[in-house]
């Protein structure tokens, strides 16, 4: 099934995909905030050190299957699967969009 995602998202996507830290941190606001495994994340640095670690330490693949609005977020439920304690697993992805940028993200089993 292929959803139609807003372009901030796919393109976070795509460069999750690829591996590409610096694409993917190019798609947040400056002072965007991330909070992925108890752990948050703020400005594009931070972001771009977090996905860099994440992309070294496993190898997975992340397909989104759904989509939703709740409470102002854009919410994408992904099928992930890897080399990671758990695997596989679908997560839900809370975007908070600004303009064209993701001003924020958090991701919950």
């Amino acid at each position: 099934m292929t959803i139609e995602l807003p372009e901030a998202i796919r393109a976070y996507f795509a460069a999750d995909k690829k591996g590409d830290a610096q694409a993917l941190a190019a798609w947040f606001t400056p002072d965007a905030v991330v909070v992925d495994e108890g752990n948050t994340y703020t400005g594009r640095d931070a972001i771009r050190q977090w996905m860099a670690n994440a992309s070294t330490q496993y190898s997975y693949t992340v397909e989104p299957f759904a989509l939703a609005e709740e409470g102002g977020r854009t919410v994408v439920t992904s099928h992930l699967v890897g080399t990671f304690p758990g695997s596989p697993v679908d997560l839900r992805y809370f975007f908070v969009l600004e303009g064209d940028r993701i001003a924020g993200l958090e991701i919950v089993p």
